[in-house]
């Protein structure tokens, strides 16, 4: 399998990385902070971390992941660096970034020159707990950072802050909701994207309760197939919230992901629908593995890929649409 740290291989899913051991879910931490546009401006991120500067920041540079919930609440990055390549991202497809330099388009690949040059006030980036208990890592590097070095790097262009993903999905949205509103975005225009939120929560809880089916979300490559724990994922743990049945085969043991070879990926061949991850194998490649092509979802076409959405509520809106979208289309198997 490929060596992705820790963090990362959660995010595969939210959008997602990887390593044979696991990854992330934990609560998140309060976040404060002084909005007003004029004079000293305040914000405690989910690690803790105080920033204090002269004034609100204008210009802020974000991870892709993040750059997504500021971009659906109104501000506009100046810079992005992400773990794809950010101009074929189709979670930007809705929005105009022409103006936004990009900085990266690799998992920790930045160009710290280039990034400079925007003169980011602010940069945004996220943190992934370690364990199901919720512990961070305060040393390490955080998410979409190659390492401790890039990161103190990074903190010489502009102060770093960080939105904690793990636990509770709707902790995370409110945690990006409240850097938004920090950074400028009216209480109005947040509240009018919730109640967006709330009708696609509404009808994805229908959908699910209509049709009964099973979910399995998974990565795989050449080395196997990775079942995501719904419980330790925020955005499955949010959509189980709602009511969508997840495969969940183990809820114990390994974080964040129930692990298969090729040679006994039958044991996980239970989902009525297949959602995998963009990064990863598709159905094409799905179906050239003899131990895997006989699935009874992928067999009936009734596998999807996928890319999980930014936790904002507007993202979640349009996300939950689409799964409700796939439940109805889909039939039991």
């Amino acid at each position: 399998m490929t060596s992705f740290s820790i963090a990362r291989v959660s995010a595969l899913l939210l959008v997602p990385a990887l390593a044979v051991v696991g990854i992330t879910g934990c609560s998140s931490t309060e976040s404060s902070a002084d909005s007003a546009p004029t004079g000293e401006w305040s914000y405690t991120d989910d690690t803790g971390k105080t920033v204090t500067l002269d004034a609100q920041p204008e210009r802020v540079a974000s991870f892709a992941d993040y750059a997504i919930g500021l971009l659906s609440n109104d501000i506009e990055p100046v810079a992005i660096f992400g773990r794809v390549d950010v101009k074929s991202d189709e979670r930007f497809a809705d929005y105009d970034i022409s103006d936004t330099a990009i900085v990266g388009n690799s998992y920790g690949e930045i160009d710290l020159e280039a990034l400079a040059e925007t003169a980011p006030d602010l940069i945004v980036t996220g943190i992934y707990p370690t364990d199901r208990e919720g512990t961070l890592d305060l040393e390490g590097p955080l998410y979409g950072v190659a390492d401790v070095e890039q990161q103190k790097q990074l903190e010489k262009i502009a102060p770093v802050v960080a939105i904690e993903v793990g636990g509770k999905g709707i902790d995370v949205i409110e945690s990006m909701s409240n850097l938004a509103e920090a950074l400028g975005t009216s209480p109005e225009a947040i509240a009018e994207s919730k109640k967006k939120y709330d009708d696609a929560a509404a009808d994805l809880t229908a959908a699910a309760e209509e049709t009964g089916l099973e979910v399995t979300q998974m990565y795989a490559d050449a080395d196997g197939v990775y079942v995501v724990k719904p419980l330790d994922e925020p955005e499955t743990e949010l959509y189980g919230e709602l009511g969508v049945n997840f495969t969940n085969a183990n809820p114990d043991g390994y974080y964040y992901w129930d692990i298969y070879s090729w040679e006994n990926a039958a044991q996980m061949m239970t989902g009525d629908v297949l959602l995998v991850n963009v990064e990863g194998f598709q159905e094409d490649d799905l179906l050239a593995q003899a131990t895997f092509a006989s699935h009874p979802a992928l067999q009936a076409g009734q596998i999807h890929s996928w890319n999980g959405a930014a936790l904002d509520y507007a993202s979640q809106a349009a996300q939950m649409q689409e799964l409700a979208g796939i439940l109805r289309d889909s039939k039991k198997l």
